[in-house]
Order: C-alpha cells, then sequence, then structure tokens
C-alpha cells in the first residue's frame, strides 16, 4: 500500500500581532475572498481548515455581510472546515472558565454554521495546560493537536526514561493528572512543513524530497501530516495542480488534500504499540528553556490585572447574583452575558494576552476590557436590584436603613464590607444643586450603628457624613439627578457561606465600642491578630509570625530591581547585573487606619535604580541581535524609584494583604517582590487552570535558560511536613521559585516585541503609575494549605452589597441559595444554562485524593453534565475524584 500524505490548506490566523488589528483584518478580507473564489473555480480543491476559531466568520463578514451564504454554502459542503473553538486563546493566561466558554461558544457558534471539526486545536499556543486531556473528553473532543510543549526527537533516538516530554512520534498519547488520555497531535516540523509547495517538478523533486523526510523521521504510522499554510498565509490558489506533480514525481506515496478529520480517522486506525505517553502540562521542559515564552506572562501585567478584574466580575460576581435573581425575576440575561464573554475573548488570543503585540493592539484591547467590565457591572446591577427588591426586610425597626451583603463565591468568606448607605436626598426638582448640597452639608451630623436581622449589633466602621451627586434611572421614567447625605459602612462579615446573602440595618444609635485591641502598634511597625503577627524590621523587610505553629518567616517582602534587555516573550538580566533590594536604601512607616477591625500601614521605600538599558541594547535590537547574546547593560544614570506599600491586616483574616504602588520612569527593567520561606523541597504547587499543579522546583538536565518563569492564577504554594506559605495575588501571572524563595513578578519593562525582527513597542516599558495586590497566608499541616488556596481565589472577588428599604418579600432576609461545599473543592460557575434554564454549578478537585464533594438546592434534583452543558448522567455522587473536574445541572 502507498504512503498516504494528507496535505491541510490552512492559514494561521493571529487576529493581531505585529500589525494592528484592522491590518490583519483587512488581509484576513481578502484572504477569504480569494478562498471563496477558488472554491468556487476549482472542483479539485478539497477543503481549507478555518484555524479552529469561529470568530473569523464573524470578522470577515462584518466587511462582507453580503457573502454569507457564499460563507454558509462552503461550510456546509465541507469546503470550509470551521471550530471548534471561538478563538485561539493562550490557556494559561485566561481563566478556567475563560477556556470553557471559549469551547461552550464556539462550540454553540460552530453548529449555527455547520459541523465542526472535533479537534482541540492549538497550534501556536505557548505550552499546554495539564488539564487539557479532561477537558477535551469532556467537550466531546478526543483528540488535540498543539505546536509546542513537547520535544520531538525521532524514533532514532533514545527515550531516556526521566524524559516525560518527549516523544520519537509526532502522534502520541497525552494523559491528564486525573488519568484522562486523548490522542495528541505534535507539529513536529511545525504547521508550516506543507507550506508553498511547488508546481514545477525541478523545485517540487527537491521540496518534497526533503520534506518526506523530515515527516517520515518523526511519523509513527506511514500517514503523514503536511500543513499547506502558516501565519497569515494567503491560500495557494494552484495547490491542486502541486498535488498532481507530487503523485506524478513519487508514485511511492499517495498525495491527497485532506482534512483533518479524514487524516484522525486514517492515523489513529494504524497506531503503533510503541506510542509514547506525555503527561500532564507540556511547557517544553526538557529544552534549554529560552523559548518557553513563559515570560509573557509578565509582559504589559496591566492587561493581565485587566484580565483578572474583568473575569471576576463575570464570572464570580454577574453570573451568580443573575442565577440567585432568576428566583424573582424567572428570566436570565443569556444574550448580554454571551456579548460580554465575546468581547472579553477578544483580547484572549495568545499574541493578545500575552502582551507580545504592537503597541496599537494593546491599545485597543482596553476598551474591549472596559466593555466587557461594564456590562458585567450592568447585568450585576440589574440583579442586585431584582434581588433586594425580594429580599424581605420587614422585621428592622422603621427608621432604619437595610443593606444586604451577598457572598458570591464557592467559598465561606468573612471580612470587612464596604457599603454606601444614603441618609437623605434632595432631587433637582426642590432646588439648585449647589444650594441642596449646602442645606445637606449643614444637617446636624448622627452617630450610627450597624444591626442584624434580631437587633444584635455588629462591629463596624462608619465614615463621617458626606455630600455627592448622584443619579437614579427608572425603568418608567426619565432620570432623575439628586444631591445626597450617606455615610460608608464597612461591616463585619463573619462566617457567610459560599452563594448566601446576609442582611442588616445601619441605624442611629452610637455603636459600641468592639472590645478588641487595635491591630496596629509599635508606630506601626506590628500589626498582629489571632491568627498572625507582622512586624517591619529595620531594614524595612518584614517578619511574620504565624501564631498557630509559633513559626516565624523572615526577609519577606524585599523587592528586587534587574535589568531586562530581551523582549516581551523572553526576560534576559544583563550579565554580570547584580540585583538592587529595597533593604539598600531608606524607608518610613505611617499609620493609615488603626482600629480593632482593621489595621493599615503605609511602607515607604526610595530606591535609586538605572534610567534603563545603556545606548548598546537599542543598536542590538536594531540589528536584531538575539537577545541570548547581547552585551548591552543598565545605564549608569539613575533615577528615583519610590515603592509604596499598604499593609492591611483585619482581625478575623488569616491573610496578610499588600497593595503596592509604583511611578515607574525607568526602562528595560524588572520588579519583583521576594518571599523566602525557609523550606527547601523538590516541589511547589501553583493554581493553574482547574487544577493545582505540581511543579519540581529544580529545572532539567536540558535546561540553560539562568531562570525558571512559571504560570498562575491566584496563589503559588510552598510546603513541607509541617508547614508552609501560599502567595496569593491579582492579575500577577508570573513567579519563580528560586532555592526557597517564591519571587513574585510585580512588573516587567521592554521596548521590543521579539521573535523574527524588529518592532519597537515603547509602550511596553509601562511608564507611569502601577498598582499591585497581593498577599500571604501562613499554614502548619499540608492538609491545611487548601483552605489557603480557597481562600486566595475568593480574595479576587470583590464583595457585594446593596442598600434597600424596609419592605416585605418572598426571600428570606438570610439565606444561603445553595450549598456547594468540599473541604478541596474550587467553585468556578454558577450560572444557567440556554436550553432550559436549569442552574450550572462547576468546580474541581483542588487536591491529589478523592474528597467529598455536597451540592444541594432546596427542592431541586442534581444530573451530571459535560462543559458542553450536555447531560451525562440523571445523578450524581458526591465523591470528586483527584483532579476531576466536574459540572452539575441544578434542576428545579
Amino acid at each position: 500500500m502507498k504512503k498516504q500524505v494528507y496535505i491541510i490548506s490552512h492559514s494561521h490566523w493571529d487576529r493581531e500581532w505585529y500589525m494592528p488589528y484592522e491590518q490583519h483584518h483587512m488581509r484576513l478580507v481578502e484572504l477569504m475572498d480569494d478562498l471563496l473564489e477558488l472554491i468556487e473555480n476549482d472542483p479539485e480543491f478539497h477543503s481549507f481548515h478555518l484555524d479552529g476559531q469561529t470568530i473569523i466568520l464573524d470578522d470577515y463578514l462584518e466587511v462582507r455581510p453580503e457573502k454569507r451564504e457564499a460563507v454558509k454554502a462552503a461550510i456546509q459542503q465541507g469546503k470550509l472546515q470551521i471550530g471548534p473553538f471561538y478563538i485561539l486563546q493562550d490557556d494559561f493566561l485566561i481563566s478556567a472558565e475563560s477556556n470553557t466558554r471559549n469551547m461552550l461558544i464556539g462550540m454553540a457558534e460552530s453548529k449555527k454554521w455547520g459541523t465542526p471539526v472535533m479537534l482541540g486545536y492549538f497550534p501556536d499556543t505557548f505550552g499546554n495546560m495539564g488539564q487539557t486531556p479532561q477537558m477535551m473528553l469532556q467537550a466531546n473532543l478526543e483528540s488535540a493537536a498543539f505546536g509546542r510543549g513537547v520535544k520531538p526527537i525521532g524514533f532514532d533516538n533514545e527515550v531516556l526514561p526521566d524524559d516525560q516530554f518527549t516523544s520519537q512520534y509526532s502522534e502520541m498519547h497525552w494523559e491528564g493528572p486525573d488519568g484522562s488520555q486523548i490522542f495528541g497531535l505534535l507539529f513536529a516540523n511545525w504547521y508550516s512543513n506543507g507550506n508553498e509547495i511547488p508546481v514545477d517538478k525541478a523545485e517540487a523533486k527537491a521540496f518534497w524530497t526533503q520534506k518526506l523526510q523530515d515527516v517520515e523521521k518523526f511519523g509513527a504510522t506511514n500517514h503523514y501530516l503536511m500543513m499547506n499554510g502558516v501565519d497569515h498565509q494567503p491560500v495557494q490558489k494552484d495547490i491542486s495542480a502541486a498535488i498532481r506533480t507530487a503523485n506524478e514525481l513519487f508514485p511511492e506515496y499517495e498525495f491527497k488534500h485532506a482534512s483533518f478529520t479524514e487524516y484522525l480517522e486514517a492515523v489513529q486506525a494504524d497506531l503503533p504499540d510503541d506510542l509514547g505517553t506525555v503527561t500532564g502540562e507540556l511547557t517544553s521542559q526538557e529544552t534549554d528553556g529560552w523559548y518557553t515564552l513563559a515570560n509573557t506572562a509578565s509582559s504589559r501585567v496591566y492587561l493581565k490585572q485587566w484580565n483578572t478584574k474583568v473575569s471576576r466580575q463575570l464570572e464570580n460576581v454577574a453570573e451568580p447574583l443573575a442565577t440567585m435573581a432568576y428566583e424573582a425575576i424567572g428570566s436570565y440575561p443569556h444574550d448580554m452575558l454571551d456579548h460580554a464573554w465575546k468581547t472579553l475573548m477578544q483580547n484572549h488570543p495568545h499574541d493578545s494576552i500575552c502582551g507580545c503585540s504592537v503597541d496599537e493592539v494593546h491599545r485597543e484591547m482596553m476598551p474591549r476590557f472596559e466593555k466587557a467590565n461594564e456590562i458585567g457591572k450592568f447585568v450585576a446591577d440589574e440583579a442586585l436590584r431584582n434581588l433586594v427588591v425580594a429580599i424581605d426586610t420587614s422585621q428592622f425597626p422603621e427608621e432604619s436603613r437595610p443593606f444586604v451583603v451577598f457572598n458570591t463565591t464557592g467559598s465561606t468568606r468573612s471580612g470587612l464590607v464596604e457599603v454606601v448607605i444614603e441618609l437623605e436626598r434632595k432631587t433637582f426638582r426642590e432646588g439648585l444643586p449647589s444650594k441642596l448640597y449646602h442645606e445637606l452639608l449643614a444637617k446636624p451630623k448622627g452617630s450610627y450603628s450597624v444591626i442584624d436581622e434580631q437587633g444584635n449589633p455588629v462591629a463596624a466602621i462608619i465614615s463621617e457624613e458626606e455630600v455627592l451627586f448622584d443619579y437614579e434611572l427608572p425603568k418608567d421614567a426619565f432620570r432623575i439627578p439628586f444631591m445626597k447625605r450617606f455615610v460608608t459602612v464597612q461591616v463585619e462579615a463573619n462566617q457567610l457561606p459560599e452563594f448566601s446573602w446576609q442582611t442588616f440595618a445601619l441605624v442611629e444609635k452610637a455603636a459600641t465600642p468592639v472590645e478588641s485591641a487595635p491591630i496596629v502598634s509599635e508606630g506601626g511597625r506590628k500589626l498582629a491578630n489571632t491568627h498572625l503577627e507582622a512586624v517591619i524590621t529595620e531594614n524595612g523587610s518584614l517578619t511574620i509570625t504565624d501564631k498557630a505553629t509559633q513559626k516565624a518567616y523572615r526577609n519577606l517582602l524585599v523587592f528586587e530591581d534587574v535589568g531586562d534587555i530581551a523582549n516581551e516573550y523572553i526576560f534576559k538580566q544583563p550579565e554580570g547585573d547584580q540585583a538592587i533590594l529595597s533593604t539598600q536604601f531608606p524607608h518610613h512607616v505611617t499609620i493609615e487606619q488603626n482600629d480593632p477591625l482593621v489595621g493599615i500601614v503605609r511602607l515607604t521605600q526610595e530606591l535609586q535604580i538605572p534610567v534603563s538599558a545603556d545606548d548598546r541594547l537599542l543598536e542590538e535590537q536594531k540589528a536584531v541581535v538575539d537577545f541570548r547574546f547581547r552585551k548591552a547593560q543598565r545605564s549608569q544614570e539613575l533615577v528615583a524609584f519610590k515603592i509604596e506599600t499598604e499593609i492591611r491586616l483585619e482581625r478575623t483574616s488569616n491573610r496578610l494583604a499588600f497593595k503596592t504602588t509604583v511611578n515607574n520612569q525607568s526602562k528595560d527593567h524588572r520588579l519583583r517582590v521576594l518571599f523566602p520561606t525557609g523550606i527547601i523541597t523538590d516541589f511547589h504547587e501553583a493554581d493553574s487552570i482547574y487544577e493545582v499543579v505540581k511543579r519540581p522546583n529544580q529545572v532539567s538536565s536540558h535546561w540553560e535558560n539562568p531562570t525558571n518563569p512559571q504560570h498562575q492564577h491566584a496563589f503559588v504554594n510552598l510546603h513541607d511536613e509541617t508547614s508552609g506559605m501560599t502567595v496569593s495575588n491579582f492579575g500577577l501571572n508570573e513567579y519563580e521559585i528560586v532555592k526557597d524563595q517564591i519571587c513574585l513578578t510585580l512588573l516587567r519593562c521592554t521596548g521590543e516585541l521579539g521573535d523574527w525582527g524588529y518592532f519597537p513597542t515603547p509602550e511596553a516599558q509601562c511608564l507611569g503609575n502601577h498598582t499591585f495586590e497581593y498577599g500571604v497566608a501562613c499554614h502548619g499541616a499540608p492538609e491545611e494549605r487548601y483552605e489557603t488556596y480557597r481562600q486566595a481565589q475568593a480574595a479576587q472577588v470583590p464583595w457585594t452589597a446593596s442598600q434597600t428599604d424596609k419592605h416585605q418579600g418572598k426571600l428570606a432576609s438570610s439565606n444561603q441559595y445553595m450549598e456547594a461545599h468540599g473541604s478541596t473543592v474550587a467553585i468556578t460557575a454558577l450560572k444557567r444554562n440556554r436550553q432550559d434554564q436549569q442552574i450550572v454549578l462547576r468546580g474541581y478537585n483542588l487536591a491529589d485524593q478523592a474528597t467529598a464533594f455536597h451540592v444541594q438546592k432546596e427542592q431541586a434534583a442534581l444530573c451530571l453534565l459535560n462543559l458542553l452543558e450536555e447531560e451525562q448522567a440523571s445523578s450524581v455522587n458526591e465523591q470528586l475524584r483527584p483532579y476531576e473536574i466536574r459540572t452539575i445541572g441544578v434542576k428545579e
């Protein structure tokens, strides 16, 4: 039988990258125009793979709406191969739910047109998440194709027993941490190995002689894949003639224009017994470490912070509140939320969210973030409005001002919740705004306290009265502007269960003093509660003592600044460059707030750092000198670099929170904050996609990069048999373990895109003001670490609170909407599906051991769903397997 060569026409379409979006967009229009014309005129043209992302169809039809029927016909004829995703994301830098919504929306969009290609398509993601096998199977996808993460070595080379991330073949099994296994296809010769196939016989002879040798080096079968295309590649219009030439020149092969579906069916039917297996996340662990591109996690960190903000707004605020509000109004804003998700996901392609494009691209991302966030806020506000009207507050005193606090996370939470309580308003109908302002300002100041629904006093901090402009937008009338007199209340919520609310009220009565010592002492140098003690030492570092274990952690919160002469993709410290540490400079401490409920101190450190790299860097960039071989150093000219850090400790919390602000006026450098733990161990854990991933602290023998950057979402942890530390963050996705230290990257500033040419990116220097939020928590025995993980995830979600009035309602004043509890379970979604409005609850097991997972809602039945929210079983057991991702349907 002849050897089979499957030629798949495609164009890997980076939506935006080294040119602004519209430059790529117009070239996409030209590609699609040419493609539709070719489909119409060449009956031999088999099909074109549309890069696995349905957004291409939207982008094309935005400019060519009259081509809708032609596109539809081409898809239904199988000429255009579409889906299964909405965009091609960077899977490590977007949330677990964002990865799922990309499949959920992509599948739904594909089915509007025809049949999606049932292949997990990751041609150019910068590494592949470990839970891909389980996620793909839960989306009915049994195969995945990818270009990075596994080192191909060819079947003539020995596979060493400790090489878990190499493969002699381009085909392999890929197993996730839970044991799920799929077929993995590596583009061992990249996804351009069949690009621009010659028609001329002499050229074709030379082309195919080399290309067939290359593909056969890695092929496990006699079915060979040739990818006819590459980044933004125009369709090869003479591909049919080129294939005829190939078949004439190489009669021992059969060259065919094909689709992925045809290739996958053929190759999987003929796999050898010695096919290898790769496990977990694939991040090029056994390469030299330079081109893993993991430093994109710290490129343009403001993008990552915005992405976290919008993700939390949609996943953890808007959707849970809208789900709860369904009880009151019987409707759910599917279309609004889908629009928000699509807008957010337009920022999730790898060259976008990774921050490795030209400045114009990332400038255009900001309005998308803002738009998606505003939709999320609108949905949340509407749900809140409907919920508080339905919540019964009739038990509160007549003159009280009730308000409701919501915990929209999947964990029990305690902490201070801030809410603005209006005391009085005067509408503009009552007089001139300035007159109303001064009338309200002149009112006698009252004394206030907070009570719960039983009338018991609740610990709270209440501000002085203020007056400001506000407005109301009634659903059935014109806007109402007014001046309001108000106070800001910080109320202490105590052990509020997951997905619950509690109603309080502000009353005009002097508060009873809280019988606890103030948090801050020793002139601001000490913060303490029942859980921990933090002391600012003489050199400006921090010593934290965990009172439960009596273990002290020293030299924490040290800021480290070094040079960076590489690019948006990769960090490279200049040769011989010495770190500048905050402990080398003066500091001072001020008390910002100090009472029994919360203490806040401000630590200010005045550093002097180089203003930039020296002049050699620009010359090396212009000459496109490989960053590994650059000789540039940091400039001798110094600039002031003030680091201001708010250190916050609440009475009930075992997490010390930090908010660091800088005004960056320096270029070509990286700022990190260091947390030495004193713990020497072989592995650490970090928050990844539906997984707490266990990563080695040491690199492989193949590794040459002096650094080992890693991705995270909410936390990273080091622990041993007796104790551990969890460092949490908000939108700070890069860390590194250096010996016993957790090193958290705050800011990385570079001046060029990198990759295949010189593309200046002055805005990637991130000049100006930046604020970074992160925290630290300590624990004892290893099993205690999971609670710090859940706290770190919850800390990314803002509390929700809303004022209401005294009224009767059908919902209880305090209520747990749904129980969803497991000691090692993280909840990622509470939403409703479009098909039948049933509640969808999704979570995963943080641990490598089975755990109990109890889900209950009054008068509701549970069923098991997959990630596409299709029913898999009519009942649900309460045992979650190690690393299991579970989606539960709740039928009311």
